[in-house]
Order: C-alpha cells, then structure tokens, then sequence
C-alpha cells in the first residue's frame, strides 16, 4: 500500500521502499489533476509517494523568502526531491510550468529523474535536448509514465 505524504506533513518515511516525487505542472488550475491520477494509479504500490500539492494552498500567499508557508512549501519540495528515489517531472501543454523548469535543471544530473513532456508543451524541444544529453528517460504520457515508475520501483 502506498504511503502519500503532502507538504506540510514532515517528511518522515522507510528510505527501505522506494519513493517518487511528482514534480510538475499545476498554475492554479490550467493542469489537470495530474497528481491524484498518478496517486490512484500507484496506490497497491510498496511506494511512497512525496506528492507537493498542497490540499491547503492559498493562492494569496506572498511567494517570497519572508513568507513562513511560502518558504515551508519550497523547502519541502526541494528535501522531497533530494530525498526521493525517483523524481517523476510532468510538463502539461496547457501551462508553462516555470518551476518545474527550474526543478529540472537541479536535478537532471541525479540520476533519478524521469520526464514525461507531451506533444504541444511550449518548450518540448529544450526539455528533450536537457534529457538527451543528461540521459533522462522521457516519455509522452501520463500511462507511459506510470509504467516507468512501477517498472522503476520493482524490486
């Protein structure tokens, strides 16, 4: 059964099972609900999964260093991402998704990173360049990244 933890909820899970970080598009609502299909899919999983969408989220939230949430919500992504076995990053076509971009570019050289980057993303053509030359599994679907990721986990 997979465990689902959710930003502010601390990051404390067996590093024994493998864990996957959902990193990607949200933009107040132009990306699907990504995340809670992926959960559904991988929940009989031994997995846990560090999911950063916030139930909470206040959109009026100041994104600033000074905002107590704001830098709670960055600092739990960023230990998420560093501590999670695999980093799974979806680029939705409708959105821009600018800090999964960023994301991206930290952690492309891990070693633990997939990417799944449909057809119509506006910068498809950068995303598949920084995966071809870090050597970053990228795939075209949501099922093809849900695929990856139990085939990824499977002991």
């Amino acid at each position: 059964m997979a465990q689902i933890l959710k930003p502010p909820a601390a990051l404390e899970f067996d590093h024994s099972r493998p864990s996957v970080f959902l990193g990607g598009s949200i933009e107040m609502g132009l990306a699907e609900t990504w995340q809670a299909d992926l959960e559904a899919a991988l929940r009989d999983a031994a997995i846990t999964i560090l999911n950063p969408r916030r139930d909470e989220w206040d959109a009026t939230w100041a994104q600033r260093i000074d905002n107590p949430q704001f830098r709670e919500q960055v600092e739990w992504e960023l230990a998420a991402q560093e501590r999670a076995t695999l980093i799974a990053f979806y680029f939705a076509p409708a959105t821009k998704a600018p800090v999964t971009l960023l994301e991206l570019g930290l952690f492309a050289r891990s070693g633990k990173v997939v990417v799944c980057c449909p057809d119509g993303y506006w910068r498809k053509g950068n995303i598949e360049i920084v995966c071809a030359r870090y050597d970053v599994p990228m795939v075209e679907s949501l099922n093809a990244l849900i695929t990856y990721i139990l085939k990824a986990i499977a002991p």
